[in-house]
């Protein structure tokens, strides 16, 4: 196989790029800033989705779909989440297109909208201009609705699946009679997010609030989990944001309360993005490719023959066959490479690339000997497994490979988190990169001067870390509680 990917140490932006090519994940497409997902970088999104959503239906949330284009007077009714996505927003003013005389195709200056739609960079307005019509009493409340939808969000500099122009996520948005029920919404949802990439992405987070600086335009409080790449750069990995009354006001959504009074309803939203595939890319692949946690994997194993003429190919095939049939009867999911157009380096090559976690290779030797030869693709560890007991080994190193990309990803989390209590302590650990712990004053300009001179943003403000009197990192006033800086993607 021909494809070589970059060292990460010698260019980690391009062993990024390397991998996601080279593994079919994704590719640039004709329209500047957008992406094609790819059938394996799909399928690896379909496994996240399919699990996220399997879980947001077991906490009696239901799925809808809302259109994709908002009209502009909607977003001026909620002056912050306006300012928040102004500059990003894609604008369709025209319905029409024609030829001209030359026969070149332009747009219809008399087919002219009456008002301009906004492509969806967020579905709040349009979502809660709905609610209202839904929306009349405490007997409606509460309502949990996600869906699954595309965004756009016109970005300048733009890097496959971390930041496009559109990209693929889920957006919840739910409506409660108080503000206790919101809050703790939002939170029920962080603590979602939190197990789903531990235990699915094998990718360790930290749990925190946003600072008023970095939260979600028109949300009160926005909570988020925070993920540490190979460089040593912070990753958000998802959010989840107490909106307050902001929305409902601003839509007139009201309800009647329990006593027959009318009141404004309380609300949440949040979500996660294929921004994610970029997340596992980062966190555990290395300079021979991807690596896949077994619980997302398109494919879990992967079988290969060997063989030297038309009769060992048939023998080969016709065991590694049944052994196909037995692992999907075990609900593992197998690629069966019995293709004669590539020998078996190729393919050996190919799924190391693609990260496969176990790989199982037969040639006549091994059918003789009943055995095939299985090699994991996080420790590249060889092994001789005699047939017989195949079966009775693969779910346990499915599973030991899922925690193997776990615990290594948390002990790379656990040893670059650093506390420090001096400034220029603080400006060598930001530029060297990792987590950095660190007392900061509670000042929107302190947050913004640390950004102007180290880069670095407070990612978040930990849930459960413990109160702790100190001083600011930089302005040496009080403050009674660490937060966690990094520089970030």
């Amino acid at each position: 196989m021909s494809k070589k990917v970059t060292s990460r140490l010698e260019d980690f932006s391009k062993w990024y790029n390397d991998i996601i090519l080279h593994a079919d994940l994704a590719e640039n497409s004709g329209v500047r800033g957008c992406m094609v997902i790819k059938p394996y970088g799909f399928a690896v999104w379909e496994e996240m989705k399919n699990i996220l959503d399997k879980m947001f239906k077991e906490t009696g949330h239901v799925n809808a779909y809302f259109p994709l284009f908002i009209p502009k007077s909607f977003f001026s009714k909620e002056a912050s989440h306006v300012d928040g996505f102004a500059k990003e927003c894609a604008v369709v003013t025209h319905y029409r297109l024609k030829n001209d005389n030359d026969g070149k195709i332009i747009v219809d200056s008399n087919a002219k909208l009456e008002e301009e739609l906004i492509v969806r960079p967020t579905s709040e307005t349009i979502i809660w201009d709905t609610y209202r019509k839904w929306i009349k009493s405490y007997r409606d409340l509460p309502l949990l609705i996600n869906q699954w939808a595309n965004v756009v969000r016109w970005e300048m500099r733009t890097r496959l699946f971390l930041r496009t122009s559109e990209f693929l996520w889920q957006e919840g948005h739910t409506a409660h009679e108080n503000k206790q029920e919101a809050i703790e919404e939002a939170e029920k949802i962080l603590g979602i997010y939190k197990k789903f990439i531990e235990e699915n992405l094998a990718i360790p987070v930290l749990d925190g609030l946003k600072t008023n600086r970095e939260k979600f335009a028109g949300a009160v409080e926005t909570y988020c989990v925070e993920a540490l790449m190979q460089d040593g750069k912070a990753l958000q990995a998802g959010t989840s944001h107490f909106l307050g009354q902001n929305f409902a006001k601003a839509f007139d959504v009201k309800f009647a309360n329990r006593n027959g009074q009318l009141d404004y309803v309380w609300a949440s939203s949040w979500g996660v993005s294929t921004r994610l595939i970029g997340a596992l890319v980062m966190t555990h692949s290395d300079d021979k490719g991807l690596v896949l946690p077994p619980k997302l994997a398109p494919y879990q194993v992967v079988l290969i023959p060997i063989y030297h003429n038309k009769d060992e190919y048939n023998n080969v095939i016709a065991s590694l066959n049944k052994i196909s049939q037995k692992l999907r009867a075990l609900n593992i999911r197998v690629k069966e490479d019995f293709r004669d157009t590539h020998k078996p380096g190729w393919k050996f090559s190919e799924y190391e690339m693609k990260g496969v976690p176990l790989r199982i290779a037969m040639g006549p030797r091994d059918l003789a000997n009943n055995t095939v030869e299985l090699v994991r693709r996080d420790t590249l560890e060889k092994t001789e497994v005699s047939i017989d007991n195949l079966l009775g080994i693969i779910p346990d190193l499915l599973n030991s490979i899922q925690d193997t990309l776990f615990l290594k990803a948390k002990l790379f989390q656990e040893q670059n988190t650093f506390k420090v209590n001096d400034w220029d302590e603080f400006k060598d650990r930001i530029a060297g990169g990792g987590f950095v712990s660190a007392h900061w004053d509670g000042s929107s300009e302190t947050e913004d001067e640390i950004k102007k001179l180290t880069k670095a943003t407070i990612r978040c403000i930990p849930i459960n870390s413990k109160k702790e009197p100190g001083t600011c990192i930089l302005t040496s006033k009080p403050s009674c509680q660490r937060v966690i800086f990094a520089k970030s993607y």
